[in-house]
């Protein structure tokens, strides 16, 4: 096996994302950091190395423990990647969906216009 592999390919191995095309626009689009440094696509990663991933509203940082050359299953991710993120990012997560004030029922259908006012008119009490 080769001493080091494209960051993106690597990303997708672990599941980090669904497809490898997600993994290098990514990378494109500054969301993926080494050491503070956008990288591209083609940066070569090797064992030690510690990666910060911007998703969805929280900043993932793992440590690249092994390098793969194809996607493995999930049970079998911690031998190739080490989760350094901090608890606090986990739980901006779960606050967000807690303070989801806008949740509706599967099937509800869309708000009337009396009820969307309301939600409006919440938001703004709130501070949004």
């Amino acid at each position: 096996m080769s001493n080091s592999i494209r960051i993106d390919k690597w990303l997708w191995a672990v599941r980090l994302f669904k497809t490898r095309n997600q993994a290098t626009e990514a990378c494109r689009s500054g969301k993926v950091r080494i050491d503070g440094r956008i990288i591209k696509p083609s940066h070569e990663v090797k064992p030690g190395i510690e990666i910060s991933i911007s998703q969805h509203s929280i900043t993932r940082v793992c440590q690249v423990i092994e390098l793969l050359q194809n996607r493995v299953g999930a049970p079998l991710v911690p031998l190739y990647m080490k989760d350094l993120t901090p608890e606090s990012e986990y739980n901006k997560v779960k606050l967000m969906r807690e303070l989801n004030f806008e949740y509706r029922d599967p099937g509800a259908g869309r708000p009337t216009k009396r009820q969307r006012r309301e939600i409006e008119g919440l938001k703004k009490y709130l501070g949004e």
